[in-house]
């Protein structure tokens, strides 16, 4: 394990304190980017995005043609998507849903503001497959990002004490890294891999 930031090991620590939020501009929300690749790549240029959104009201997505989305909702009371005029209800948190960037998407809230996990590939660049896990699982052996977004959890190395995730804390794990994730609540694990479509 490393330490703290950004440091160029296996795993890379990213805490939540002092993440910079991005208004939107329709005014229905805040982003907090959580990680980007690659680094420092602006919104034509990534390949992949991962980040948080607080969602205060209900507003179209702005569309994004090119990306995949792949959306989870871990806080609030759901919300339900008009995609490409074909609705979808996300009542519950940790189910994650994946649509076109492209697509014509409106969001209703169903009991107040959300909080939502984004993660965006760029279509032809990336694939990314979310899993949300309760309990321990080893982080898949390729690149790979670890946010805990319920509770706390524990990021560990064969024979070493790990590192402690709070809430909302990520983990940039690289390719050839063996260590498990251990939750004291729910943890995201996203698999990403280049090439096509997500999985």
């Amino acid at each position: 394990m490393t330490g703290e930031g950004a440091g160029d090991g296996a795993v890379r620590i990213l805490r939540a304190e002092g993440r910079a939020a991005a208004p939107w501009s329709n005014g229905g929300g805040v982003t907090r980017e959580i990680a980007v690749h690659p680094p420092g790549a602006d919104w034509d240029g990534f390949d992949w995005r991962v980040s948080l959104a607080d969602v205060t009201r209900d507003g179209p997505y702005s569309p994004l043609p090119g990306v995949r989305r792949i959306l989870t909702v871990v806080d609030g009371g759901g919300l339900a998507l008009t995609v490409d005029g074909a609705p979808r209800l996300l009542p519950d948190r940790f189910r994650p849903f994946a649509f076109s960037g492209g697509a014509v998407t409106d969001c209703r809230l169903l009991d107040g503001p959300v909080v939502n996990l984004n993660v965006m590939v760029r279509e032809g660049r990336a694939r990314a497959v979310v899993e949300m896990v309760r309990g321990s699982r080893a982080v898949p052996p390729g690149d790979a990002l670890v946010v805990a977004v319920e509770g706390s959890a524990q990021l560990a190395a064969p024979g070493e004490p790990g590192v402690r995730l709070a809430r909302f804390d990520a983990a940039v794990v690289a390719a050839g890294a063996r260590c498990e994730v251990r939750t004291a609540g729910v943890a995201a694990v996203i698999a990403l891999s280049a090439g096509g479509d997500d999985g």
